[in-house]
Parts: structure tokens; C-alpha cells; sequence
């Protein structure tokens, strides 16, 4: 852009957020996306870089501030990359979760007039996390990483995490500066502690997973006695082995230093046994909320038979298992499908069966066997769906579909796929598994119109 340069500061009123989060602003036609800016604020911006299409801002003054501006609960907020949106009031949150969801099937999908129905908030949307992954680093820092950088910025607690949390790190940060167990540095290639990841439970039980580097994790016995010293909180600790300095929190090695091989969580009436490796929802509260719109949008008798894909340790197919004749749940990752049938015994259901193998290998193969698939679940990564798969349900031709996503990208990019083949959106709920952040969970009802 002529006329402004990288360092000048420049006038800008936020009439938009992005997806990732950043205000959005318009100066002489040219937009820029503007760290900290919120929707309706009037603002001056330092110029950070200018591309050809667009320029990066940050706010260093505010001349008009917005209605929807909220002050951060959480102190880490302007350092810390854990939530983007604490600064946003919560029904303006709300709004913009569902609007992400609308543009990205419209832009992504070409689908219009489809029903998104307003996102399903929390009326405390605080505390929620079951599941924190930290970053370690030298001088003894646990926190999350500075945005935009791979600097770990140390946290005392945070409010989006469960109390529990914050108790454990107190305990995890004094052990490693009492015995000088300090945090991995990459460049260096010094210190034995890489991340670590805490769960808790609904009966405020706790799994503490340390990362290490290697197998050497010196004064192992000492740690234990300090995590399980005032309580019986901490049920389940192990040792994660990661030598890949890739951004992949787990490695493949767990060794059980103390307690029990899994922790006990519910949803609903249901249990389930969460390993340091199991996917489960992060927030106990809204994915019942997800799970009952499962229910409700595949409206469900009784005499229907389910096909649950990417069904993981089986949370979704046992939960459904009550409304219908029969649920298939199909995993490609053996050690979920071992969970998966360990929890079927825990609950003592009878009309679940998880096949171990990929779903667009195995939809084929229930049909082939004469086996009528009414509808089908999918909850795949953010990745979305393969197209293999979506070939295999188009051919399966199940009655409904609840595709449920953490991703409205590929969400919006699979039912495009799947209108084409004679399916239509009926409805988009967006529920609000997230507080403060820009992610948006969806569960969508399709329903065949034509083979």
C-alpha cells in the first residue's frame, strides 16, 4: 500500500473479526488485521507488516471504545495464545461463532439459505477445561506459548482450566526448582521436561502426564510425594517419552509411575476410562449439550440401526446406544477401539459392536453382509472427512446424517461433497464447547433427498 509503512501509526475504526480472533479494519480501502481490536472500536494502530493484499496492526491506542470491549479475567491474556477472544464480551462471542460457521459454508460450501441456529453458550463460562497440555521451558517455566512465538510465557493459573489445575502446577513448579529438574530447551538441547498435561474428572480426580525427552527423569519417587502428599486428587501419573521436537505434545512410550492405568470421567449416566492418550470432549457441560443434539436431530425410535465413525473410545456411540436397535462404532486407532470395548463392559450395554479399521473400509463391508445402515454419525478431526469415506456413505445411503466438527472449513467443504450427491443441510447447530477462544463446535442434520 502507498503511502504507509511498516512502524507508522495510522487510524482505523474495527468493523469485523477474523477468523483467527484479530479485528479487522479498513484504512483508504486497504484492510488490516489488528491484534487486540475489537468489533465497534475506533483505534490507532501500529503498522507491523504490510503485504499485498492486506497489513498487520496492533493497537496502541484507543480513541472510541467499543460496546462489546471486556476487561480479561485471565492476567496472561495479552501474552499468553490460549484464548483470543477474552476481551470480547460473551454474547458477542456467541454471535461471531455463529457467523464463522454461516460464511464458511457459504464461501467454502456454496450452500445458502441453510438454518445455523445461535450458538449454544455456557451460563458460566469459566473453569471448564478437563484437559490442559503445557509447554515446559528452561528456567523452570510452565505456561503456554507468547502469540505468535514458540516463547513459553509462564502461568500461575488460568480461569478457562479446572481449580484443580491450578494446584498442580504450584506442586509441579516447586519440585523441578527444588531438585533443578528444569524444562527442555530445543536450541540447546538441554533439560529433561517437555510438556505437561493434566485431566480431570467430574469427581475431581486428576491424571498427570509428564513429557520427558528420554527415559531419564531423575527424582521420580520425590515428585509423587509431593503430588499425592495432601489429598487423594492425583489417582494416575505417568511418564510420556517424546524425542520428536516436533510440535506433538504425546510421544508413543507411557510408563505408570503411581496409581491407577486410567481415570474415571462420565457424561450423562454414562463412564468412561480416559488413558493419557484417549480423545475425550474438554468440556463436560457442553458435550452433553452436543450429544443430546446428536440425539434430537436424528430423531431416533428405537428400530434404527447407527453407524458411528471415527467413534474413538466410544463416547458418542454409547451414548446413543439407549435410543436405537444398533450402533456399529468404526475406529482406525487400536488402542481407542480396546477403550472403546472396555467401557461397553463398564456400562454393561449390549447393542454396541466397535470395529477396528477405516470406516470407508468398513461401511462397504456391513452392507455387503446385509446389514441397513439408517443413519450415520461422523465426528472426524479437523481434517474432515476423507473423500474415500464420503463415497463409502454416499453408497451406504443412510436416511440422516449428524456430522459433528470442531472445524467450519471442512465442515462447510464436506457438505458441499455430500449436496452434490443428493443430500441437504437441514439445520447447523453451533455449541460454544470453547469459551474465549475462536473455535466452534457444530453438529449438522443432512437428510437423502434423492438416491
Amino acid at each position: 500500500m502507498e503511502g504507509v509503512n511498516v512502524g507508522d501509526r495510522i487510524k482505523l475504526e474495527i468493523t469485523d473479526i477474523s477468523s483467527e480472533g484479530m479485528g479487522v479494519g479498513k484504512y483508504e480501502g486497504f484492510t488490516f488485521f489488528v491484534h487486540g481490536g475489537i468489533i465497534g472500536d475506533v483505534v490507532y494502530i501500529e503498522v507491523l507488516e504490510i503485504k499485498k493484499k492486506f497489513g498487520i496492526g496492533r493497537v496502541v491506542g484507543i480513541l472510541e471504545k467499543s460496546p462489546y470491549r471486556d476487561e480479561p479475567q485471565c492476567q496472561h491474556f495479552y501474552q499468553c495464545d490460549g484464548c483470543q477472544l477474552q476481551n470480547l464480551a460473551y454474547e458477542k462471542q456467541l454471535e461471531f461463532k455463529k457467523n464463522r460457521v454461516i460464511n464458511s459454508l457459504m464461501r467454502i460450501g456454496k450452500i445458502e439459505d441453510i438454518l445455523v441456529m445461535d450458538t449454544i453458550g455456557m451460563d458460566y463460562p469459566y473453569r471448564y477445561r478437563n484437559k490442559v497440555e503445557f509447554q515446559v521451558g528452561k528456567d523452570y517455566k510452565i505456561g503456554f506459548f507468547k502469540k505468535g512465538t514458540h516463547t513459553v510465557v509462564p502461568v500461575e493459573k488460568s480461569i478457562i482450566q479446572d481449580e484443580i489445575v491450578d494446584d498442580i502446577l504450584i506442586i509441579m513448579k516447586k519440585f523441578m526448582k527444588k531438585y533443578k529438574v528444569d524444562g527442555y530447551d530445543k536450541k540447546s538441547k538441554k533439560g529433561i521436561i517437555k510438556n505437561l498435561l493434566i485431566r480431570t474428572t467430574k469427581e475431581n480426580k486428576a491424571m498427570v502426564v509428564i513429557v520427558t525427552k528420554d527415559e531419564y527423569f531423575p527424582h521420580k519417587k520425590e515428585l509423587i510425594e509431593m503430588l499425592t502428599y495432601s489429598g487423594n486428587t492425583v489417582v494416575s501419573i505417568y511418564q510420556n517419552i517424546n524425542k520428536n521436537d516436533k510440535l506433538v505434545t504425546l510421544g508413543p512410550r507411557d510408563i505408570k509411575l503411581y496409581g491407577e492405568d486410567r481415570v474415571l470421567d462420565h457424561i450423562g449416566e454414562y463412564k468412561f476410562l480416559i488413558s493419557p492418550k484417549s480423545f475425550f470432549q474438554v468440556n463436560h457441560e457442553q458435550t452433553k449439550v452436543l450429544y443430546d443434539q446428536v440425539v434430537e436431530y436424528l430423531n431416533l425410535t428405537g428400530n434404527e440401526v447407527v453407524a458411528d465413525l471415527y467413534c474413538g473410545i466410544g463416547t458418542i456411540s454409547i451414548y446413543i446406544s439407549k435410543h436405537v436397535r444398533k450402533v456399529y462404532g468404526v475406529e482406525v486407532v487400536k488402542e481407542a477401539i480396546e477403550d472403546a470395548r472396555e467401557n461397553l463392559k463398564l456400562n454393561n450395554i449390549d447393542n454396541v459392536e466397535f470395529i477396528l479399521g477405516k470406516s470407508e473400509d468398513v461401511l462397504p463391508k456391513l452392507n455387503e453382509k446385509g446389514i441397513k445402515i439408517d443413519a450415520i454419525v461422523v465426528d472426524p478431526p479437523r481434517k474432515g472427512l476423507d473423500k474415500s469415506l464420503i463415497y463409502s456413505i454416499i453408497e451406504a445411503s443412510p436416511q440422516r446424517i449428524a456430522y459433528v466438527s470442531c472445524n467450519p472449513s471442512t465442515l462447510a467443504r464436506d457438505l458441499g461433497y455430500l449436496v452434490e450427491e443428493g443430500y441437504k443441510v437441514v439445520e447447523v447447530q453451533p455449541v460454544d464447547m470453547f469459551p474465549h477462544t475462536t473455535h466452534v463446535e457444530c453438529v449438522t442434520l443432512m437428510s437423502r433427498v434423492k438416491k
